[in-house]
């Protein structure tokens, strides 16, 4: 970046959660005030952004004035009780009973998970309970943010809470987890809420498949507690033997996406939902090309920036966005394990810290280290 230290520089601050640290909007918050620790006549601007994963109720909610907030009381993905939200948008042209956004995190999220990881047990019942919750209010689309699920249940648990009838090869309903799917010998969507009249659309962080070394098992399996080899390929077994039994499921469990969750996108790919990429819809909801017009600088970034942020991730669609608008783009994550090669510059929290441990301990402190590490470079 080029040295503009006699000129006030306007800037969109449009960072992703860092997960199980900051929110979005925490974290953007401390960036701006180590940014201004160095440069405080620049002209920050706040953007939090999201995903499709954790976050993405607040991210439509700033976005969307008239946005209203309601209540659900779920069943958490460890069969105790969260109250919870979903986001109600208001009417628009050809949406008369307005939007509904209803995001996993908030239901069958992972940090919910109160007495340690199961990877067998756990479940998405919750998260069918807000969709239920929403249509019964007549809205008139829905978007489900699938993103930071406890569980790798395929859908049974949310399919079940929407009206789906599970059973087993006696007739009994099956669980709700990954043990579940396993047992799962019949499948009834003749009693499912029916999909609101403009669809439902499930926004997703990544593009993996529901089974394979891509897919919802082999991935992402191990970060809900499935920690040998063998439970992989339990839960992998599980998932593939409710493929061949939900009507068309060897067809949408090869759909990049349909893994997202722990495989929750195939279950509601069967119900007759469509799936799409989070942080362009969220990108579109903030209006961040023109926010990010006439700026001087996007900062963006989140928790762990590997491999998977060029799947979808938040910071990559902020990235594009603001190079569509010929603006320079910084970097700010928790940890840095990919190449950064397309950003202006970036700024690790763990390499500022000193350590992983440091920068989990006082995320905030080192966000804001970040910000004025990178104001220091302007």
């Amino acid at each position: 970046m080029e040295a503009r230290q006699t000129e006030a520089v306007r800037l969109v601050i449009a960072p992703d959660s860092f997960k199980g640290s900051l929110t979005a909007r925490e974290a953007a918050e401390a960036i701006r005030d180590g940014w201004l620790s160095v440069r405080p006549g620049d002209q920050p601007v706040l953007a939090p952004m999201a995903d499709g994963g954790e976050g993405s109720l607040d991210a439509f909610e700033a976005a969307v004035p008239g946005a209203r907030r309601e209540p659900v009381m779920a069943v958490g993905p460890d069969d105790q009780p969260v109250l919870a939200h979903w986001l109600r948008l208001p009417p628009a042209p050809g949406l008369p009973g307005g939007t509904g956004v209803v995001e996993l995190a908030a239901t069958s999220g992972l940090p919910l998970m109160r007495n340690g990881l199961r990877p067998f047990d756990a479940h998405t019942f919750g998260l069918g309970q807000a969709i239920a919750a929403a249509l019964t209010l007549g809205v008139s689309r829905l978007l489900i943010a699938v993103g930071g699920s406890a569980s790798t249940d395929g859908g049974v648990g949310a399919l079940t809470a929407m009206g789906a009838r599970l059973t087993d090869a006696a007739g009994a309903p099956v669980p709700y987890g990954n043990l579940g799917a396993a047992r799962v010998a019949r499948v009834s969507f003749d009693d499912i809420v029916p999909l609101p009249p403009a669809g439902a659309v499930v926004l997703t962080d990544v593009d993996n498949p529901l089974l394979g070394p891509r897919g919802a098992a082999a991935v992402f399996g191990p970060q809900k507690g499935a920690s040998s080899d063998a439970a992989v390929r339990a839960l992998e077994g599980s998932l593939a033997h409710f493929a061949e039994v939900v009507p068309g499921g060897r067809r949408l469990a090869k759909l990049p996406g349909a893994g997202a969750a722990g495989g929750v996108a195939f279950g509601l790919l069967a119900w007759g939902a469509t799936l799409s990429p989070g942080a362009p819809a969220v990108a579109e909801a903030l209006r961040l090309a023109e926010t990010i017009g006439g700026a001087d600088l996007v900062i963006t970034g989140e928790g762990r920036f590997d491999g998977q942020s060029e799947a979808g991730k938040a910071p990559t669609q902020v990235a594009a966005v603001a190079r569509a608008a010929g603006v320079p783009t910084a970097l700010v994550a928790g940890a840095v394990e990919a190449s950064v090669a397309a950003f202006a510059a970036a700024a690790s929290l763990t390499e500022l810290a000193g350590s992983t441990d440091a920068a989990l301990a006082e995320p905030a402190r080192w966000a804001f280290a970040a910000g004025a590490a990178l104001a220091q470079r302007v």
